[in-house]
């Protein structure tokens, strides 16, 4: 089988390329930064193409000159904050990124004849927790989110739907907050309450029962292999379920294996009623696909090694 990942050179993307080769499968990458180091040690064993998804001829050509079995979006505007409101993107970049290219996606893979395509949606087309009360949301739950980057993704589920009906299988993933130790970009306090003590520097944050639904990049990247690699779905859309925790756990957890970690917060309450989704029951994902997600006080220690490895300090236990 041959797979297409389009942004394959960003955070996610050489994970989930890593792991269907290793299954196999044939992988084609195509994104706007060619040179990437992130792509260096699969350069061999992909096929890497530059293209723009926002240039309907780009993804169009890519498609017809590799003929792909299947096609995964990763390609996206991400969104800045954590908290729900993430609506400080620049609008005109952000809907040629996250809509148009979505369509330019679906549709040229519709005349290259291509059915089966899996895209990133995310937890922010809920929107805050408190719309909803304290408990875990479905895929069924209205999506409340607001703001370009909410609103960009819940416009992508409806168009999935809408090529769905045309006889085609897309699929949607609804990540939470993705953590790992090289995250640059999107909801990032919760990365930097982890990366900063693991190289000594201190950090502070706002509130601290801020909520987050954390999810490690190599268990949301599995989740993408095995969805984007299946025949067929049962359902349009998949919530992929997470930690809920606060900051001040989550600090209190770094603190359990980096006890003199500097973190600190300016008030202890009053980011829990703003928190986006921290509640998310991934049910659905984990009964048809067999996948439980690790246990999230090991990928905290994973992220405080890798960090301390890179910077020549002392692993943890």
């Amino acid at each position: 089988m041959k797979v297409m990942v389009l942004g394959g050179a960003g955070f996610i993307g050489p994970r989930v390329m890593r792991r269907i080769l290793e299954r196999g499968h044939d992988v084609v990458c195509v994104d706007v930064n060619t040179n990437s180091p992130t792509i260096a040690p699969l350069r061999d064993r992909i096929q890497v193409l530059r293209g723009d998804i926002t240039v309907f001829d780009d993804v169009a050509k890519a498609l017809v000159e590799t003929k792909p079995d299947r096609v995964l979006n990763l390609a996206y505007l991400l969104g800045p904050r954590s908290d729900g409101v993430t609506g400080e993107q620049d609008p005109h970049w952000a809907v040629r990124l996250n809509i148009m290219g979505m369509d330019n996606c679906f549709e040229a893979a519709r005349i290259a004849g291509v059915k089966r395509v899996v895209y990133a949606s995310s937890l922010a087309v809920y929107g805050r927790q408190s719309e909803y009360g304290d408990r875990p949301l479905t895929e069924e739950d209205v999506r409340l989110g607001t703001g370009v980057y909410s609103a960009s993704k819940i416009y992508n589920e409806h168009q999935a739907e809408w090529y769905n009906r045309l006889g085609m299988q897309i699929t949607g993933i609804r990540p939470a907050n993705v953590t790992g130790p090289d995250k640059a970009r999107g909801s990032m306090d919760h990365v930097l309450c982890i990366t900063e003590p693991s190289r000594g520097k201190p950090i502070k944050f706002p509130f601290q029962d801020a909520m987050r639904l954390p999810i490690h990049v190599e268990d949301i990247s599995e989740i993408f292999v095995r969805v984007t690699l299946a025949e067929t779905t049962e359902h349009p859309v998949y919530n992929s379920g997470g930690e809920t925790i606060s900051m001040g756990d989550l600090a209190g957890l770094v603190k359990k294996y980096l006890p003199d970690a500097q973190i600190e917060f300016d008030k202890a309450e009053g980011g829990r009623a703003t928190s986006g989704n921290y509640m998310m029951d991934n049910t659905r994902l984990v009964q048809e696909f067999e996948y439980n997600l690790a246990p999230f006080e090991q990928r905290v220690v994973e992220i405080i090694n890798e960090i301390r490895k890179e910077e020549g300090l002392p692993l943890v236990g």
